[in-house]
């Protein structure tokens, strides 16, 4: 995984004022630009990977065209890979803004890390825009500050970068509106996984969700969905489970067999069995014995 510049544009009475500052990321290349463009000025573009352009100037004059539709071109687009985009002014202007040229792997593991993936790619796969910008301006211009001049490790223009892009995708609106979302069979499976593979031990909820590479909100609110159980009380009734395999399957002690399962203490695993099975450990134990 890493940036791999690949864009195409052709521009007619459009030229820049200043030269093109820019900076490469390990998963993003950052590009502020100051131009000037007559009236009648076109421009053609496409590149093989996302973009965020964040404009400094009313950009209302210039029409902006993607496939049938024209519009008045906003001040953040997003533009999947792929899509050409045509630009025309009616009028002179001059003009700056910060490109953000994007990783598509990348930005799907990013996206992924509070989206189900296959919702990750829908959003990526779609344009956006944003015609008010009043919130996240300050962050592109800080941004452009430390394309110019450096002073911080790359992580911080690389943090600034990734809060523009969920800013001008609106994830939190994507999110809201997906809460009966659940995880798939296959997602269930290796949390599966990753708790047996513990031995029985408890997991966080956080290592819950990285083994499905998700929020830890996101994650508690698909699993809840799916299971019907937080993921506390998911795994308290399989460490359960798996202590009846002990008790019925071993000569251990209920001690021992709490500590091997990670309770604090046998009283600990007696209380959690005895909520879920209905009996203590030592007479459930007596009673598969006798029967």
């Amino acid at each position: 995984m890493g940036y791999n510049h690949d864009f195409r544009g052709y521009t007619k009475s459009l030229r820049s004022i200043a030269p093109v500052e820019w900076r490469q990321y390990e998963n993003t290349l950052v590009a502020y630009w100051e131009a000037a463009g007559e009236r009648g000025a076109t421009g053609q573009y496409v590149s093989a990977n996302p973009r965020l352009s964040l404009f400094f100037d009313d950009m209302s004059s210039v029409a902006v065209t993607s496939g049938e539709e024209t519009r008045q071109l906003a001040r953040a687009i997003y533009v999947p890979a792929g899509m050409h985009l045509t630009t025309s002014f009616s009028k002179p202007l001059n003009f700056s803004h910060v490109d953000i040229h994007i990783d598509h792997g990348w930005a799907v593991q990013f996206l992924s890390t509070v989206l189900p993936r296959s919702a990750a790619m829908q959003m990526l796969d779609a344009p956006a825009e944003r015609h008010d910008i009043a919130d996240i301006e300050p962050l592109a211009r800080l941004l452009v500050e430390e394309v110019r001049q450096p002073t911080r490790h790359d992580v911080f223009a690389e943090n600034i970068a990734n809060a523009l892009i969920t800013g001008v995708l609106d994830l939190k609106r994507q999110e809201a509106g997906d809460g009966n979302a659940r995880l798939t069979g296959a997602q269930m499976r290796k949390v599966s996984r990753r708790f047996e593979a513990g031995g029985g031990q408890r997991l966080s909820t956080a290592q819950m969700a990285e083994a499905v590479n998700l929020s830890v909100s996101w994650f508690s609110l698909v699993f809840r969905n799916t299971t019907g159980m937080t993921p506390h009380q998911w795994q308290l009734n399989k460490r359960v489970d798996q202590a009846r395999d002990l008790l019925s399957g071993s000569d251990l002690t209920v001690a021992d067999i709490a500590d091997r399962l990670g309770f604090s203490d046998q009283a600990h695993l007696t209380r959690s069995f005895r909520q879920i099975v209905g009996e203590t450990p030592a007479s459930w134990r007596r009673r598969q014995q006798q029967g």
